[in-house]
């Protein structure tokens, strides 16, 4: 494990995007660049970090803890569904099937917590019962364990400043979003996909709390595609300390972006107004987490690939013939 020291000596080389040659126009999400290319997708995760959907800064060594992150749960749920990964030429880069995207996210949750204006816990404490069209009984705490994991849709946000919003299950059939029998198949999926991740995350100490999935058809297929189970993509609590700290009325300690997101938080900010500025130390806490975390669940020591990491990718990619 990296120390802290390092960590921060690291910022000033973070991969905030990368300009590749001969792969057409570079299209932009809020955390990966993609270029689109005989009907694969050739993604970058950069090391650009969100919350409340807006990109808040760069996290040394967060691009490569995603994607190897994410190609990991692929492998271990691929007897679960199909996913889009074909390959990993470099540790920041995925090349994958392009797919015909469904326009939501299905987010399933094993406990009420979260600050975002989408998070159950944000519309229980002001009131709501009826969240995503489910019913919740009076008298839950912050955190607490839900009788069984729930499924809360959102709509997709598009590009750096879109914004996800709550849909219910019933809209998304009635509206044609999805049709019904494909809404049905991702819904049990996700369901058997949470279930895997929660086995292996207790293996490794943690409780999966919530994630998001989001699902693609090729050639007549469910596909998983874009990331599974990282620290961007759900939420990670430390399973030995939780129950005490449940009690006692305390956060959890956890693996993820909502230690980012507390951050801001305890600084006013939701996602309106001026980005409070991220301090050195701040920004090495927050990476480390992501590190402990790829390092918790692969059971692997991260290896940082080769800096600079623009000229590594582009070097990766003509060595594997990507560029062409």
């Amino acid at each position: 494990m990296m120390d802290l020291a390092t960590i921060e000596r690291a910022i000033p080389e973070c991969l905030a995007s990368v300009e590749l040659p001969g792969l057409g126009a570079k299209l932009q999400g809020k955390v990966r660049d993609y270029y689109i290319l005989d009907g694969k997708r050739i993604l970058v995760t950069t090391d650009r970090i969100s919350a409340f959907d807006r990109v808040l800064g760069l996290i040394p060594f967060k691009g490569q803890v995603l994607n190897e992150l994410s190609a990991f749960w692929f492998r271990e749920t691929e007897d679960i569904v199909a996913n889009h990964m074909l390959d990993v030429p470099d540790p920041n880069v995925m090349v994958v099937r392009n797919c015909r995207p469904y326009p939501i996210e299905i987010v399933v949750r094993g406990y009420i917590t979260g600050v975002t204006t989408t998070s159950l816990w944000y519309n229980y404490q002001r009131g709501e019962r009826k969240i995503y069209g489910l019913r919740f009984p009076e008298g839950l705490r912050k955190n607490q364990r839900l009788p069984e994991p729930i499924i809360t849709p959102t709509t997709r946000g598009t590009g750096p400043s879109g914004h996800d919003e709550r849909i219910t299950a019933r809209e998304i059939i009635e509206r044609g979003i999805v049709p019904e029998a494909a809404f049905r198949e991702i819904c049990q999926t996700a369901f058997n996909l949470f279930a895997r991740g929660s086995e292996l995350c207790q293996k490794a100490g943690l409780i999966l709390v919530d994630t998001k999935y989001e699902f693609g058809e090729a050639d007549g297929q469910l596909m998983l595609i874009d990331e599974v189970h990282t620290p961007d993509s759900s939420r990670f609590w430390l399973a030995e300390s939780y129950e005490e700290r449940f009690a006692q009325g305390l956060e959890p300690e956890n693996y993820d972006k909502e230690f980012l997101r507390l951050w801001f938080e305890e600084r006013g900010y939701r996602g309106d107004g001026p980005i409070p500025h991220m301090p050195p130390d701040f920004i090495a806490r927050v990476s480390e987490r992501y590190i402990s975390l790829y390092e918790m669940m692969t059971r692997q020591e991260f290896q940082p690939g080769r800096r600079p990491i623009a000229v590594r990718i582009e070097a990766n990619l003509r060595e594997g013939r990507w560029i062409p």
